[in-house]
């Protein structure tokens, strides 16, 4: 008997848990201590699944995966196909390497594509990332990073979709007892500029992917290809959803259990405070990127900077620019630049 998802309880823990009729989240791991899980959800498709992202490319996902739909009596050569929220490692590559072998259909946001062209073109040229870093005053961090090593590129897991989504498709389900579930796809840039929802207006569900979380707050703009103004793309698609009906969200990291509008509010009362306090460290004389995030107080625990492992401390450093760029853009900062990087003053 599949048990009923518990807000409550580990949502990390290895399983399958119900979560709404015909709908059932399956946590999969990731080789990370700050983020130790994904949620996938399996939706009913007939006598067959779709399933709502994917997972990272590990054995130990595999395995978890095709434990969790031996125990809904099915097995991967049941999925009929893929809705990816967003090309991120941790919700796309698993879904590339099983079309390999069973040949679901995958599919992600059109709003990828040209990372997805960057990653997989022959003049790809390392992490674009780190220029970002040099650009916002992080030299500093930049022998952390590199003592890390990078992970070495996998062309084959970054293969294109067979489909792309466009804002506003629907995907029909067969549903139980000969019905239909509709899943619309809505376009919701800014923690990748092709970062897409689903939602189920008939079940009153939203799968918010990494848009909307529970208890953390996305990264914006960590990708191959950023937009000019990724933090406003974030928070114009935190407005879309607002205005949209409330649903119960279904997050891809965190438990079930949290409305969706509840939430959002709570996420764009932060970004406010957070520009109100990277202001205040410019007109303080802060006046990189680099130098505000050393100022601000970085997860729920409030930690410094320096206390960051060198990959949070890096993206604590770009979230911080782009709350700096959206400040020049509202005119309450003017922005500047430097020996290739960018300054920012009153």
């Amino acid at each position: 008997m599949i048990p009923d998802d518990e807000p409550d309880g580990d949502w990390t823990a290895p399983g399958v848990f119900r979560c709404a009729p015909g709908v059932y989240r399956i946590p999969l791991p990731l080789p990370n201590d700050g983020l130790r899980a994904v949620n996938i959800y399996a939706v009913a498709d007939g006598d067959g699944w779709t399933l709502i992202d994917s997972g990272w490319a590990l054995a130990r996902a595999d395995d978890l995966l095709r434990s969790a739909l031996a125990r809904l009596d099915s097995g991967l050569g049941d999925v009929r196909r893929f809705l990816v929220t967003h090309v991120h490692r941790d919700h796309y590559t698993q879904a590339v390497v099983l079309r390999r072998e069973f040949g679901m259909r995958v599919a992600l946001g059109r709003g990828e594509q040209p990372a997805l062209e960057v990653i997989n073109g022959p003049d790809r040229r390392g992490p674009a990332h780190l220029g970002r870093l040099r650009r916002a005053g992080g030299q500093a961090l930049l022998p952390r990073i590199a003592a890390q090593g990078e992970a070495p590129h996998d062309s084959t897991v970054w293969e294109f979709p067979d489909d792309w989504i466009e804002d506003g498709a629907e995907f029909v389900l067969d549903a139980a007892a000969g019905g239909e579930r509709v899943l619309q796809a809505l376009a919701t840039p800014g923690h990748t500029q092709g970062h897409v929802v689903f939602a189920d207006h008939g079940g009153g569900l939203l799968f918010s992917g990494d848009h909307v979380l529970p208890r953390i707050t996305p990264s914006i703009g960590f990708e191959a290809v950023t937009s000019p103004r990724p933090l406003a793309d974030f928070i114009a698609s935190l407005e879309l959803v607002r205005a949209r009906p409330d649903a119960a969200m279904l997050p891809a990291h965190g438990p079930v259990g949290m409305r969706v509008h509840e939430r959002v509010d709570e996420l764009l009362a932060h970004h406010a405070k957070r520009l109100d306090a990277t202001l205040s460290a410019v007109q303080a004389g802060r006046s990189t990127a680099y130098e505000v995030a050393e100022a601000l107080p970085w997860t729920r625990r409030d930690r410094r900077l320096d206390e960051l492992d060198p990959f949070n401390a890096m993206l604590a450093t770009l979230e911080t620019s782009v709350h700096l760029d959206l400040l020049a853009e509202r005119g309450l900062v003017t922005a500047g630049e430097e020996n290739g990087i960018a300054h920012y003053t009153t």
